[in-house]
This record gives structure tokens, C-alpha cells and sequence, in this order.
């Protein structure tokens, strides 16, 4: 039997904190046995929920601390107010000094960011980390994945290209593909559109095909539908894509609601129609989809969403779960050394320049 995946858990992290968190992990140990947890916070919070969850107990210890990092902290007063011994530093700590091969925290985006990435530091070749997310889509598989989610603000052409190695890397394993395809999202799909960063990464991109399969520039409704498998964009229009995509989701559920109450014609015809809404329903739950990996870091950090339920936290977990078991900075590794050749290389510098 292979070894357990060590799993570091800020427990005050979200919206609830260990009320979320203990029965996430219980969930996600059902699912996944061969996993271990640490949870760091107050151990009179957590203490009563492990003895509800008697074999997640046995898999399990707590590191206690009074120390939590609130969800309106900015990243700054995070890193100075008792930043070593915050329930999310020390489960970012505990993956740097190898007592654990992941971290999840549900906790404030904005310094679990930071944390991770001042304690440890970007991947050698890795200028700026990112945070990628699982996209519901149109496409067979249901799911992609879109990055940066807001991390790096204003990428360039060398840390688009990173962003899509990494990307592709993660593809390989929530996926389970040889060679996943990526696009760069632009404004059209014609080579001549879009920002000199865009275009300078599209010019790299084209002269490899090892890894996956660049198949050119996407749009908006691209993501939605699934068109590649790795959608790449900077911080800033990735975050504002997720912000929105969430807005129109909790749109059309409210319009549906309205409408269904408005007569008995209409509550009829739901209840003829309750299988397609559930399908809806279902294919639209964030918490289905929960999760976003941190990457370019020495290290697995994952962030669940603050407003996330025991199902939802035990999908990040799971995601967590997964990047470690299959390696994933060793396959972002080679991804980058592929690429570092020739991002070096004087035609294409010249190209981004």
C-alpha cells in the first residue's frame, strides 16, 4: 500500500471555520482512505467535531493555536500580525518543512497568497505564481481549467507561458490526458488580435507540441464551452471572468426561481421538468468544482472557497489529494525545462521584446 497523502488544514479558515472543515475532511477521507490530516487552529472548536467523526479521529491530530487569519485581513496585516502562528501559516509550514504534502485553507485569498508565497517561494524558472480553477463546460468531460484566477496581475509573454505549462500539467492529472490542448484567451481568434504579451506567448507556444497541444487563441464563450482543455489569461481578466461567470449563475438561478412561483402553469411545468433542473443544478454547484491550486510554488496549497460546505471543502481537499499522489511539481518541473530552452531563444525573444 503506497504511503498516505499528508494533508495540513487551516481550521479557522472560511466563512464557518471547523464546522466546515472537520466534516469536509471526513468526507474526503471516505473517498480517499489513504489520506492524513493535521488541522491547525483552536482545538476547543475542533476537539468536539473529531468525536462526531470517529474515523477521521484516528487518521488525525490537531495543532492548536489561538491565531487565525479573518476573512477582511489584507495580505500585509496577515504577514505581520503573529504571521507564525496563524492556523494558515502553519499549514502552509507544515508543507514546507515536509510534514505535509499539501495544504487547504478556506481562509482570505489575498494572504494565503501571500503567505505561500513568501514562505516558499516560486519554482526555479517560475517568476509569478497562479491560481488555476475547474470550470464547468459544454465539452463531453463537463470540466476545464482556467488561469490565473488573479494572482499575477498583468502577465507577460515568458509568465503566460508558465501559466500554460502549469496549467497543462494540472490538466494531465485532474483529467487524465497524455497531451492536453490549451489556448490563450484574446479578445478574437485571429493572430493579429490582442496585447503585444498575448501575442509574444502565442509566438512561444506554437514551436512546442511535447506537453500538449497549443491550439491558438479563444475567447470568452470558449471557456463555457469547453473548447480546449486549458484556458490561459492573466489575473485580471481571469478573475473578472470567474466573478462574472458566478454572477450570471446566480442570475439565471433567481430568474428561474421567480418564474417557476409565478403560476400554477409554471410550477407545473416544473415539476415535469425537475430532472433537467437538477441536471442544472448540479452542473452549476460551485461546490462541485471547488478548489483552486497554487501554482508555480515549492509546495501544493490549495484554496477552497470561503463560502464552501462540507461537500465542497471535501472537493478541494480531493483536488489536494490528487496533486500530490501524481506528482504534480514534478510534471510542472519538466514541463518548464522544455520551455525555458526556448524562451531563451533569440528569434522568439525578439518576438516579446
Amino acid at each position: 500500500m503506497s504511503k498516505p497523502v499528508r494533508i495540513a488544514l487551516d481550521a479557522m479558515g472560511g466563512d464557518i471555520g471547523p464546522s466546515v472543515v472537520v466534516p469536509g475532511a471526513a468526507i474526503a477521507l471516505r473517498r480517499n482512505p489513504d489520506s492524513a490530516f493535521v488541522f491547525y487552529g483552536d482545538e476547543r472548536a475542533i476537539a468536539p467535531l473529531l468525536d462526531e467523526h470517529s474515523a477521521l479521529k484516528a487518521v488525525c491530530r490537531i495543532v492548536h493555536t489561538d491565531v487565525a487569519v479573518r476573512m477582511d485581513d489584507k495580505p500585509s496585516q496577515a504577514l505581520r500580525q503573529g504571521r507564525k502562528t496563524s492556523s494558515m501559516w502553519l499549514a502552509i509550514d507544515a508543507v514546507k518543512s515536509g510534514e505535509a504534502d499539501i495544504a487547504v485553507s478556506a481562509g482570505n485569498t489575498g494572504a494565503l497568497m501571500a503567505m505561500a508565497t513568501v514562505h516558499l517561494k516560486t519554482m526555479a524558472g517560475v517568476e509569478r505564481p497562479a491560481i488555476s480553477a475547474i470550470w464547468p463546460t459544454l465539452a463531453a468531460r463537463g470540466r476545464g481549467i482556467v488561469l490565473d484566477m488573479g494572482a499575477t496581475i498583468g502577465a507577460d509573454a515568458r509568465q503566460l507561458v508558465d501559466f500554460a505549462v502549469m496549467g497543462a500539467a494540472m490538466a494531465k492529472i485532474v483529467f487524465g490526458l497524455d497531451r492536453p490542448t490549451v489556448g490563450l484567451l484574446n479578445v478574437g481568434v485571429e493572430e493579429m488580435k490582442g496585447v503585444e504579451q498575448v501575442k509574444g506567448a502565442a509566438a512561444i507556444l506554437r514551436e512546442h507540441g511535447e506537453d500538449f497541444i497549443y491550439r491558438g487563441f479563444v475567447e470568452g464563450n470558449d471557456i463555457s464551452k469547453g473548447t480546449v482543455d486549458v484556458v490561459v489569461t492573466e489575473g485580471f481578466s481571469g478573475n473578472i471572468a470567474l466573478k462574472t461567470a458566478e454572477g450570471t449563475a446566480r442570475q439565471v438561478a433567481t430568474v428561474l426561481r421567480e418564474e417557476i412561483g409565478r403560476s400554477w402553469r409554471t410550477k407545473l411545468g416544473y415539476l415535469l421538468a425537475k430532472p433537467a433542473f437538477n441536471a442544472l443544478r448540479k452542473q452549476m454547484d460551485p461546490n462541485n468544482y471547488n478548489g483552486g491550486v497554487f501554482l508555480g510554488l515549492n509546495g501544493i496549497v490549495i484554496k477552497a472557497h470561503g463560502g464552501s460546505n462540507p461537500e465542497g471543502f471535501a472537493a478541494a481537499v480531493e483536488l489536494g489529494h490528487d496533486m500530490a499522489r501524481y506528482d504534480l511539481l514534478a510534471k510542472i518541473s519538466a514541463g518548464l525545462a522544455t520551455y525555458d530552452r526556448l524562451k531563451e531563444a533569440p528569434a522568439v525573444g525578439a518576438a516579446i521584446s
